[in-house]
């Protein structure tokens, strides 16, 4: 089993990365492999409905969106970390979220296993929470719930460490993310995936 997490935040060793860090020593416990991408101050510009990942099998701006693409379609499953702004997730982070998963949308057919975190001082973690989520669920992708919403809390640098709670939330979600992807690969070796129907779009302009 591998776990890829994604780093929002623009600060490498912040409240998000302490929240990521306990997940993974939790995964590494359990036994499975953990990658964790650092978007860090990277410029992420994004997407412009061009459609041409449809023709390339890409991103047609090359870069850390394309570097993604091939771990993301290693993995069982995919955590999504962000620090709160104006009760949203990063706006990098979002720009590379939206280009990543229109550009591999058959990635995520496979029933891979999504969860989000959210970091904030105080308030927004439920709004920012519920966006990162919907990622998820208009891509086929299960995701892991834990003992409360998956949040930390903390401002200054290093202040996530002292929310026992936000941290124990965080292990159980590990714990309930490991238990999910086995259970999913358990299941694909006795009944296969999901039969999904050829796609139907429609819209309401007549």
């Amino acid at each position: 089993m591998k776990v890829l997490m994604i780093n929002g935040s623009p600060h490498l060793n912040g409240n998000t990365s302490i929240a990521l860090k306990e997940l993974e020593k939790t995964f590494s416990a359990l036994g499975v492999e953990t990658e964790i991408v650092n978007l860090g101050t990277q410029a992420v510009r994004g997407c412009i409905a061009c459609y041409k990942c449809m023709e390339k099998g890409q991103c047609v701006f090359d870069d850390i969106v394309n570097k993604t693409a091939p771990k993301l379609a290693e993995a069982d499953g995919l955590i999504i970390a962000s620090p709160v702004y104006y009760a949203s997730a990063n706006a990098t982070l979002v720009a590379f979220l939206q280009r990543l998963f229109f550009s591999t949308r058959n990635i995520k057919k496979l029933m891979k296993v999504g969860a989000s975190v959210t970091v904030c001082r105080r308030g927004g973690a439920s709004a920012t929470f519920d966006e990162l989520n919907k990622f998820f669920t208009i891509n086929n992708m299960p995701i892991v719930s834990s003992q409360y919403w998956n949040s930390v809390h903390g401002r200054n640098p290093g202040e996530a460490a002292q929310d026992t709670e936000g941290l124990q939330t965080m292990r159980t979600l590990a714990r309930n993310m490991t238990f999910l992807m086995q259970s999913i690969e358990l299941g694909k070796r006795a009944y296969g995936l999901p039969q999904n129907e050829e796609l139907t779009l429609t819209n309401f302009i007549r």
